[in-house]
């Protein structure tokens, strides 16, 4: 190759696509790979990960197998959801926002073994690879970038298992035959796209649905559960305090059981295309609706709506990769203010596919029932102020009818 690679770190699975990946990168470059695992908490056993590795040549000392999943929602997931971002109104951005966390560690494990480039996995067609290659310039503006899907002429599955039984790379069964669809997991969601899933007229079949029981068959009793919140952050479920990933992990057990966090999307690739894809957040989808409860009496209209209007923007942001970049710190360091007196209680009803908000409370609730009330509020409302405020903001359409008229 013209750029002279000695070392390079690899975002590593050890499943067919990165498998080959590894081997091609040692013949094609010439070059010493060194291997980065990440558990995000996508439920798989990742130890023997490392045996493939080795079997590849791979060194001991140069396998990285790292467990992320406290990294992960202490400082990205819910960072994120204090936003209450949603991509395009729907997505929870469970894929998007893992991209970043992994990109930060394979820079972080470049310079320590004093690696010339990094490289993954992700296809020319997807948004993964843009999202790995801004955190990478982000992070080193110098590192070598490598990305096998846009380099060789491995195009096709078929094309991919003759390589791998050229070089006695293990293929597992269920990789020889067509896969019905592509999947991506943590502890936040999984995703499912291609293939069955790609006319989006065709129901989503069953089989492909991993983390969340049919709602139809979940439990006819519905489950009330409470969450606690600290400045924007779930720090207890049912008065039990427990660390992020565990809170998330224990949520995802509840969202299982009662079939909820499924949504069908067609979306807006950031490379241009719309894809067709499946997504299941079931703890995910809880959090967000129990954030959104406690903001309703912590966060004061003119907060709320703007960080409505932000959040658009935002989910955008890291959909399309840009984690890194000043304006997703800029609006982060403005919704973090927002979340200052984010303190307090909701409870939750949870029932086939449903999350239903049954009560809020919060030291620092900004609701008044003396206020509100329908009954004799002893003063604390004067009804007769409101003819004022009613003519000043009618003035300029009564002037406007008048023009018209």
């Amino acid at each position: 190759m013209s750029d002279q690679i000695n070392r390079v770190v690899l975002a590593y699975s050890g499943g067919l696509d990165t498998s080959v990946i590894l081997k091609w990168l040692q013949q094609e470059y010439q070059c010493e790979v060194v291997t980065f695992t990440a558990d995000l908490g996508q439920g798989e056993e990742l130890e023997p990960v490392r045996g493939k590795a080795q079997m590849a040549g791979v060194k001991p000392e140069h396998i990285f197998i790292d467990d992320l999943r406290e990294e992960f929602v202490r400082d990205f997931v819910f960072p994120m959801m204090r936003s209450n971002a949603l991509y395009e109104g729907l997505y929870l951005l469970g894929t998007s926002i893992a991209r970043p966390l992994i990109a930060k560690r394979q820079i972080e494990i470049a310079k320590l073994v004093n690696a010339d480039a990094v490289s993954h996995g992700a296809t020319g067609k997807g948004n993964d690879q843009v999202r790995f290659e801004l955190g990478y310039y982000a992070l080193n503006p110098d590192i070598k970038v490598i990305a096998p899907w846009r380099e060789w002429d491995l195009t096709s599955r078929e094309r991919l298992i003759e390589f791998a039984e050229k070089h006695q790379i293990p293929i597992a069964k269920d990789k020889r035959g067509e896969s019905p669809f592509s999947t991506d997991a943590n502890l936040l969601h999984t995703s499912s796209e291609g293939k069955v899933l790609e006319d989006p007229w065709q129901e989503v079949p069953d089989y492909v649905y991993s983390r969340t029981v049919n709602p139809e068959d979940a439990p006819d009793v519905p489950e009330v559960i409470t969450i606690d919140f600290e400045r924007g952050d779930g720090v207890a479920l049912n008065g039990q305090a427990m660390s992020p990933a565990t809170l998330l992990a224990a949520l995802n057990d509840l969202g299982r059981k009662h079939g909820i966090g499924r949504l069908d999307l067609v979306e807006n690739r950031f490379v241009g295309m719309k894809s067709r894809g499946m997504y299941e957040t079931p703890g995910g989808t809880i959090y967000h609706l129990a954030h959104r409860g406690i903001e309703q009496i912590t966060l004061d209209r003119g907060a709320a709506h703007l960080k409505d209007e932000l959040a658009p923007r935002y989910a955008e942001l890291i959909y399309n990769g840009f984690w890194f970049a000043p304006e997703r710190e800029m609006l982060q360091a403005a919704i973090d203010y927002s979340q200052e007196k984010v303190t307090g209680t909701v409870r939750l009803k949870l029932y086939k596919g449903s999350v239903i908000v049954t009560g809020r409370k919060s030291p620092y609730s900004l609701y008044s029932e003396k206020v509100v009330t329908f009954e004799d509020d002893q003063g604390a409302y004067d009804q007769r102020d409101a003819a004022g405020f009613i003519k000043l903001n009618a003035l300029r359409l009564r002037l406007l009818g008048r023009r018209q008229g």
